[in-house]
């Protein structure tokens, strides 16, 4: 097994293009073809890692947080980023990255969150934009069955709950092959009208190349006419956060220590208490600062969180309960979860959950 067979599963889980424009994911070091001897998952490659994958015998580290985030300019082991590439090449140890790829994810670092606390009826708080993309084509009209059909055998037309979508406009359609030409119908040097369909379908776009490669192989012209757009339409299982119910209300100060018990955390930094039931919880891991007005306007009576500043808190407005629970621990469940993810795939191969808490904070 190459390390692209499991990259390739995972990124069923968390596709690459889900991830922020600034972020760097999926492999940061090694070889897509390279054998995999067992897989260490982390949520932070530090030192200490890659130490710990030498001695269970793993050349894959998968690790939430991107150990190169920034660009590397040198590689003299004058900062623990550089020790870490350094030390992991010298080893054969391949470094591959999920970060925001996965808390976009519909399955994701929220969605643990939201098992970890109970909360119900969950769906995504801050739906993502320029992940749905339009295909429109032209076809013979005796021709369109079965070019839809393998256009939604590879991805396009999924809508929410429904899937087999399309629009679909008859018309007629012209052209003129050259010298060149070869062309299906018609002659070249001729012109020629056809009776044609033109089908409209959209797509995520982690699935464009599979469409393109179908509409190719299944359009019967020579040259095949079409057009890709991006839309601003968000998309309502793909994004930032998200947003559910307990299952029964609590006060506020049930709500905190539920939450400092239940996240395994030592401080909870939390807003002015304006008692308030609890029913409708956001929650969003790592920095969520920026979510704080879309968990308002969802209507949680709840955020949970991490990194937020002094004036973040004021932004609570006596309307919300904001919990910084801390940074590590709003993702510490990550990489329980992605172990559970690729066991189930990988059954009989070496997948192994790190043992070293990788957090920089400490409490007194």
């Amino acid at each position: 097994m190459i390390i692209k067979d499991i990259t390739n599963y995972l990124e069923e889980l968390a596709p690459l293009n889900y991830a922020e424009d600034f972020d760097n994911v999926g492999l940061l070091v090694g070889n897509y073809s390279t054998s995999v001897s067992g897989v260490l998952v982390t949520l932070d490659t530090l030192e200490e890692t890659v130490d710990e994958a030498i001695a269970k015998k793993c050349n894959l580290i998968i690790s939430f947080h991107p150990i190169i985030f920034g660009g590397l300019k040198k590689l003299n082991g004058n900062s623990y980023v550089e020790r870490v590439v350094l030390k992991a090449i010298k080893n054969d140890i391949a470094i591959y990255a999920t970060h925001t790829a996965l808390d976009n994810s519909k399955n994701g670092v929220s969605a643990k969150m939201c098992a970890i606390l109970g909360l119900e009826n969950t769906k995504i708080l801050i739906p993502k934009k320029g992940i749905i993309k339009k295909l429109t084509t032209y076809v013979p009209t005796n021709n369109t069955k079965a070019l839809r059909t393998s256009l939604f055998s590879a991805g396009a037309g999924n809508i929410g709950n429904y899937d087999n979508c399309s629009f679909n406009i008859n018309g007629e359609g012209t052209f003129r092959g050259n010298e060149n030409s070869n062309p299906t119908l018609g002659e070249k040097g001729k012109n020629h009208s056809e009776k044609e369909t033109q089908i409209s379908v959209i797509f995520e776009s982690k699935n464009e190349s599979a469409i393109l490669k179908a509409l190719q192989e299944n359009h019967p012209y020579e040259e095949v006419a079409y057009e890709i757009v991006t839309t601003e339409n968000i998309h309502q299982n793909i994004g930032m956060g998200m947003i559910g119910e307990l299952s029964s209300e609590m006060d506020e100060k049930e709500f905190l220590l539920y939450l400092k018990k239940t996240m395994k955390t030592d401080c909870v930094r939390h807003s002015n208490l304006i008692n308030k039931k609890i029913k409708k919880v956001a929650v969003l891991g790592g920095s969520g600062s920026f979510a704080i007005s879309n968990a308002k306007r969802a209507g949680a009576d709840a955020y949970v969180s991490a990194d937020f500043k002094y004036h973040e808190f004021f932004k609570a407005e006596n309307s919300i309960l904001l919990a910084d629970i801390g940074h590590y621990e709003s993702e510490q469940f990550t990489k329980n979860l992605l172990v559970d993810y690729l066991t189930k795939k990988f059954s009989n191969f070496a997948v192994i959950l790190s043992e070293k808490s990788t957090n920089p904070i400490y409490y007194i």
